[in-house]
């Protein structure tokens, strides 16, 4: 155990309950991998399982099954809008820290908020860059000295082993890096510096030397989606366990490239995209911002009713906004997810347990299959996937209206 600074006052104990505990958590986090290997027939998956899955297993400690945004009951902290890069769809418009960032001390009394929630295990560390933020180690470690499991999600640009391992010293176990591109070209373009690829390798081959199980997130959009395929030869090369295909939703800077936004057909085509090359993939497979996956792979293994819909509902979770994950923005304002930008309350002003129980969006979403709206509200996978509701606020501006861009309703017409 690393010397603990005078400076950092005292060390907290430990609060949160291990990631092991009770062992059903494991149970349900298996069956979700398992099932997912059934269903495509991913071939990698015992290789997986014995090179990733027991180190996959605390950073998504506590949740109830996959879903968007990886697996559920998570609290995730955009620690600062400060970033050394300038991505053309970055949702957080990241750029100089904000003037109202939660301080050193109030990002501690938080960190100690969310341990009190018996469902999290892991804390998530966002931006901006975290790496931007001088007190990051401080709060690592306090929230590691809690009991969490941190994570952290990074650019990577700035990642060299000396970093990596101060990283992993400090309590993080996985880290999501975003690659935006099969070339240098492409990824340096979203990115928005020039050199910003061979730095993210750089940083991405540094993580998984000190030890962190390495994560990747590929934003979808018109720019650069005829590469995804050769993308995924990268992602194997560089010893990825766990692979995020986000879908670009026009929420903060994204808004300017709307038009770059997948449609319904591209979305369809993503999405069979993914559950047709996770059978050669070395890394597990998950959307964001495409819930339709779960249906659409129940549909294609004729699993669409009965017994085998009940179990699929119990392991995949389908759109997570509010229903166990939880975003919490840099002045304090806590989001359901990244994509929906409505304040549930602010953690300045209120206890977080008031907000996690009380918020009336929140208690929405949780209930969201009786609430939803036009399609969605009518469809018989609204439990198993529920449409991306932050799709539908950006469309919208109504997080319980139909998901724009979903094809399972003309399937299921159709069917």
């Amino acid at each position: 155990m690393l010397a603990w600074p005078e400076a950092w006052g005292p060390r907290p104990g430990r609060q949160v309950n291990p990631f092991w505990w009770p062992p059903t958590l494991i149970v349900r986090q298996a069956m979700s991998a398992f099932l997912v290997g059934a269903l495509t027939r991913w071939r990698k998956l015992p290789n997986w399982f014995l090179r990733y899955g027991f180190r996959c297993l605390p950073g998504a400690g506590g949740s109830r099954g996959m879903g968007c945004i990886g697996f559920p009951d998570h609290p995730v902290w955009e620690m600062t809008t400060a970033c050394n890069l300038d991505c053309i769809h970055c949702h957080t418009a990241g750029g100089e820290p904000a003037d109202d960032e939660l301080t050193t001390d109030e990002g501690k009394y938080l960190l100690a908020e969310l341990a009190q929630v018996m469902q999290f295990r892991m804390m998530a560390f966002t931006g901006g860059e975290p790496l931007m933020r001088p007190d990051l180690y401080e709060l690592l470690a306090y929230s590691q000295a809690l009991g969490f499991r941190n994570t952290i999600a990074t650019n990577a640009t700035l990642i060299n082993d000396q970093v990596a391992q101060q990283l992993r010293e400090n309590g993080v176990v996985i880290a999501a890096v975003s690659l935006d591109g099969f070339t240098a070209e492409t990824h340096d373009k979203i990115r928005g510096l020039p050199g910003s690829f061979e730095k993210a390798v750089r940083g991405m081959r540094a993580l998984t030397n000190a030890g962190i199980l390495l994560h990747i997130n590929i934003t979808a959009m018109e720019y650069n989606v005829e590469q995804i395929e050769r993308l995924m030869t990268l992602v194997n090369e560089l010893k990825t366990g766990i692979l995020l295909i986000y879908q670009l939703v026009p929420v903060g800077r994204g808004r300017v490239i709307e038009n770059a936004v997948l449609d319904k057909d591209a979305n369809r085509w993503l999405i069979e995209f993914m559950a047709n090359a996770q059978r050669e993939t070395n890394a597990i497979m998950e959307p964001v911002a495409g819930p339709q996956y779960w249906p659409f792979l129940i549909k294609r293994a004729h699993m669409s009713s009965g017994m085998p819909l009940w179990l699929a509902e119990k392991v995949f979770h389908g759109c997570a906004a509010g229903r166990g994950f939880i975003y919490i923005k840099p002045d304090g304002a806590v989001w359901p997810c990244p994509f929906i930008e409505l304040s549930c309350g602010n953690v300045r002003d209120m206890a977080f347990k008031d907000i996690w129980s009380g918020s009336e969006i929140l208690n929405q979403l949780r209930n969201r299959e009786w609430l939803l709206k036009g399609q969605c509200g009518d469809c018989k996978y609204r439990r198993l996937c529920g449409g991306c509701r932050g799709r539908a606020w950006a469309a919208k501006g109504d997080f319980l209206a139909e998901d724009p861009c979903c094809f399972i309703h003309d399937d299921v017409r159709k069917g």
